[in-house]
């Protein structure tokens, strides 16, 4: 039994470890896909997601998001973190997958990711501190207390509903409230002008299409981890389906974007295998390949025509966060009805209603931090700010002073 808990134990850390590299794999993304005057501006903003994330996570979420016996709706175990203690020592019965700190850690770099959803949206033209107050809120109060409805045993985990590794816990809370901001926020100076939409070319594609494979090469942690232990067969199946719906959505982004715009467009392969990834995670352990390529290839779908209705609506979204996360997250989370060991008429209308509920919170919640400030403080930088670049005005400094001296 020693041996075994070992063994998954130590599974369950080297997925931590890619979990938290996803977090380079978002900075890479979203410094790539945005205008080189922003982007020490967007690096500091991941910087803080993952280190106040943390700390929160460590002392207010995790005892939200898992507070043992509680009415389904909110609990709390108490503020800070107490190991299970067994004959003076920590209690390895805790779980037979992982010990209680592994636990802890591996759900910690999930919360994080909800929020560097938002930034990509909200990147070049939000203010610091206004984020910085949303982060908190938002990480420390919204994601674990929706969180507790499924994964820690609440109301909707009792209903039925289901979600594998997060499309709707992670990446759609991440989505509804990335949604909400850039509506409250509005669009970047230039964006939508005499009736047109306006193109922002992000100044660095390696660094996206380096960031995008870095996120592929986590989510072997962020799925394979939900696993909860390194059981080998399921394990398996679900790194594979989790790798065949990011191919597929990748191709299927390529193809129709190419049919509908008439060239390659790398900006909608790279969200196209995002979206794939996305799109498998609420049920990556249930799906054959058939399946998982399926999902993945009507993701991909999704994102061009998501991308296009985002603007068309004329909301700023400079990553394409709301159409990989939200509308791919929902997708993925209502196909655990259609395909794999759940489906059926009945698991389709519990994943719509956890869908609907994830939804009322995520919306109410993000309202209620991002409204007060934009009628308070302010949510949004000067017009002189946002033209000539947040890493002057915000942080003082270039990310790339050597390109930036003048040629005489």
């Amino acid at each position: 039994m020693d041996s075994l808990l070992t063994v998954n134990n130590i599974w369950m850390m080297i997925c931590t470890g890619l979990v938290f590299f996803m977090h380079l794999g978002f900075a890479f993304l979203e410094i790539g896909l945005t205008r080189q005057k922003n982007t020490i501006n967007i690096l500091f903003k991941n910087l803080f997601i993952i280190t106040m994330g943390l700390l929160l996570y460590c002392l207010l979420g995790f005892n939200l998001m898992y507070p043992g016996e509680f009415n389904g709706f909110l609990g709390f175990a108490g503020f800070g973190l107490s190991s299970p203690i067994a004959d003076g020592s920590l209690d390895l019965a805790y779980n037979e997958g992982y010990t209680y700190w592994t636990d802890f850690l591996f759900q910690g770099m999930f919360a994080a990711t909800a929020a560097t959803i938002v930034s990509g949206a909200v990147a070049e033209r939000i203010k610091l501190n206004s984020f910085f107050i949303f982060v908190v809120l938002y990480i420390g109060l919204v994601y674990p207390i929706a969180g507790s409805w499924k994964w820690g045993g609440g109301f909707l985990d009792e209903m039925g509903f289901y979600d594998f590794a997060g499309s709707t816990l992670v990446h759609s809370v991440g989505g509804w409230a990335a949604l909400v901001a850039i509506w409250l926020l509005g669009a970047r100076i230039g964006k939508f002008k005499d009736g047109k939409i306006g193109a922002f070319p992000g100044h660095n594609m390696p660094f996206a299409t380096a960031g995008v494979l870095i996120l592929w090469l986590g989510w072997f942690g962020f799925n394979g981890g939900s696993v909860l232990s390194a059981d080998p067969e399921l394990t398996s199946l679900t790194l594979v389906t989790t790798c065949l719906a990011a191919a597929a959505g990748g191709v299927s982004s390529f193809i129709v974007s190419s049919v509908r715009y008439k060239n390659y467009d790398i900006t909608m392969f790279l969200n196209g295998i995002l979206g794939g990834l996305v799109g498998i995670t609420a049920g990556a352990d249930q799906m054959s390949p058939t399946d998982a390529i399926l999902i993945g290839a009507v993701a991909g779908a999704i994102i061009v025509f998501g991308v296009a209705l985002i603007d068309r609506i004329r909301l700023d979204d400079p990553v394409g966060a709301v159409a990989v996360h939200l509308i791919c997250g929902i997708w993925g989370t209502l196909a655990v009805g259609i395909f794999g060991n759940l489906a059926g008429v009945d698991q389709f209308v519990t994943q719509l209603i956890g869908v609907g509920c994830y939804a009322i919170v995520c919306i109410l919640g993000s309202f209620l931090i991002f409204y007060p400030l934009k009628k308070t403080i302010g949510i949004r930088v000067s017009s002189k700010e946002e033209t000539e670049g947040l890493d002057i005005h915000e942080h003082g400094m270039d990310a790339y002073p050597d390109f930036g001296l003048k040629q005489h």
